[in-house]
C-alpha cells in the first residue's frame, strides 16, 4: 500500500477535545476510527465518525489499552493515532519503537515527557530556560506555611514508571488542587496517602487573567502557535477553560517558545498561563503534551491542530497554515454549567467567592453576544444530543 492510500486516523476518546478532532479530520475524507472504551460515547453518533472501535478502560489496565491501539495502529490503511490523553501520549511514547513498525507519530521522547508530566522537573526546565515559574518544592521538604500555597499531584499521569508503589498496567491521576491555609501546616501525611505518592506545593499566583498557549514542533522546530485567554474556567477557583478567547501577545510567544526550544520538543503541547497581578509576567502553570480541552475553541479560530498533526504524521509540515482569527470566543456549555456550580460547592481561602447571580447573567449575556459553542453543530448535531441525553440521566 501507497502513502497516498494510508488514510485513516485512529482518535481516541476521553475528553471534549476529541469531537473536534474527529470532525476536521473526518470532514477531509480521512477514515476515522473513534477508540473509546465508553459504548455511548458522543463521537460515536458523528456523521464524521467512520468507524467505532472498543478498546479497554486505560485506567484499568494500560497494557491491554495499548495493545488495543496497537492492533488498531497496525492495520495497513492507518498513517497516525492522535494524543488525546495523558495515557495516549504516555502510551505512544513510552512504547514508540512498537508503534512506530506501523504509524508516524509525533510525540516527545520519554525523557522529554517525564520532565513535563513531573512538575518538580518541569519547574527545574522552567528555571533554566530563564522563564517565570512559581515556586515548587515536595510537600515534605516545606516547612514555612506563612505565604499562600497550593497542592497538587506532582504528575500529571501516575504510573510505574514515575511512581514506585504502581505495578505496570496500573495508572491514576489526581486533579484535585486544595488551596492551603496560610499560617497553617497541613497534613503532609494525609495528603501522601490520599493522592497516592508524596505531591508537590506550589506558591498560589494572583493572576489578573489565564492565558493557554497550544504549539506543534518537530524536532525542536515550532511549526504552528495559537494563544487564547481564559475568561472563566471549570470552577471560579479554576481549572480547563470554558470560555475562552483566542488572542496574539508577543510577551506570551516568547516565553512560550523559549521553554519549548529548551525542551527541544516534539510533537503537541498545551501550556498554561498565569499573568501575575503584581509582575505582569506570564507564569507557568503546566504544560500538557497532548490534545487539549479547549481544542474546540482553538479549531473555531482557525487554528485546525488535529489537521496540522496529521500533515506533520504524513510527512507534509510545509502545508500547515499557522494563521488563526483573533477576537474568536467558544463556550463549552456543559463547563459553563460546570462554573455556577463551583460557586456554591468549591472554596478557597485565596479566591473570594463571586456573585451567583452576577456570574449566571454574565454568562448569560456572552453566550447571546459571543453564540459559538464546542459541540452544537447544525450539521452534526448526533454528538451533542447525546451529549445532552446523558447528562439528564446523569452520566
Amino acid at each position: 500500500m501507497s502513502a497516498a492510500e494510508r488514510d485513516a486516523v485512529v482518535i481516541p476518546t476521553g475528553h471534549v477535545g476529541c469531537y473536534p478532532t474527529v470532525r476536521s479530520l473526518g470532514r477531509r475524507g480521512l477514515h476515522t476510527i473513534v477508540a473509546s472504551d465508553d459504548r455511548r460515547a458522543p463521537e460515536f453518533r458523528s456523521r464524521f465518525c467512520a468507524e467505532a472501535a472498543h478498546v479497554p478502560p486505560p485506567d484499568e489496565d494500560l497494557l491491554a489499552y495499548r495493545d488495543a491501539l496497537l492492533e488498531l495502529a497496525e492495520r495497513p490503511a492507518v498513517r497516525t493515532v492522535v494524543p488525546m490523553r495523558e495515557e495516549d501520549v504516555y502510551v505512544l511514547s513510552r512504547f514508540h519503537e512498537a508503534f512506530a513498525e506501523h504509524v508516524d507519530v509525533p510525540v516527545p521522547t520519554p525523557a522529554q515527557l517525564r520532565t513535563v508530566h513531573d512538575r518538580l522537573e518541569l519547574a527545574a526546565a522552567a528555571e533554566a530556560a530563564g522563564v517565570p515559574v512559581p515556586d515548587t518544592a515536595e510537600l515534605t521538604d516545606v516547612t514555612d506555611w506563612s505565604g499562600e500555597r497550593i497542592v497538587k499531584s506532582r504528575y500529571n499521569l501516575l504510573v510505574d514508571t514515575y511512581v514506585d508503589d504502581l505495578a505496570p498496567g496500573e495508572t491514576a491521576t489526581v486533579k484535585e488542587v486544595p488551596h492551603l491555609t496560610p499560617n497553617e501546616a497541613p497534613d503532609v501525611e494525609a495528603f501522601r496517602e490520599s493522592m497516592g505518592h508524596v505531591p508537590i506545593t506550589q506558591e498560589y499566583i494572583r493572576s489578573e487573567d489565564e492565558y493557554m498557549v497550544a504549539a506543534l514542533y518537530d524536532q525542536g522546530e515550532p511549526l504552528v502557535t495559537f494563544q487564547h485567554r481564559q475568561i472563566r474556567g471549570n470552577s471560579y477557583v479554576g481549572g480547563g477553560g470554558v470560555f475562552r478567547r483566542s488572542v496574539y501577545i508577543p510577551r506570551l510567544e516568547t516565553v512560550a517558545r523559549k521553554l519549548l526550544n529548551h525542551l527541544d520538543w516534539h510533537g503537541l503541547a498545551c501550556i498554561e498561563y498565569m499573568r501575575d497581578a503584581e509582575t505582569g509576567e506570564f507564569v507557568l502553570t503546566e504544560i500538557n503534551p497532548r490534545m487539549w480541552q479547549s481544542l474546540p475553541a482553538t479549531v473555531r479560530a482557525g487554528a485546525d491542530f488535529p489537521h496540522d498533526y496529521w500533515l506533520l504524521a504524513s510527512g507534509r509540515p510545509e502545508a500547515i497554515d499557522p494563521s488563526y482569527e483573533v477576537g474568536s470566543a467558544s463556550h463549552l456549555l456543559k463547563g459553563e454549567l460546570g462554573y455556577l456550580r463551583s460557586i456554591r460547592r468549591d472554596d478557597s481561602p485565596h479566591v473570594a467567592r463571586p456573585s451567583l447571580l452576577r456570574e449566571a447573567l454574565a454568562v448569560a449575556g456572552t453566550c447571546l453576544t459571543d453564540p459559538r459553542f464546542d459541540h452544537l453543530r447544525l450539521d452534526d448535531p448526533g454528538p451533542f444530543a447525546r451529549t445532552v441525553s446523558d447528562a439528564l440521566r446523569g452520566r
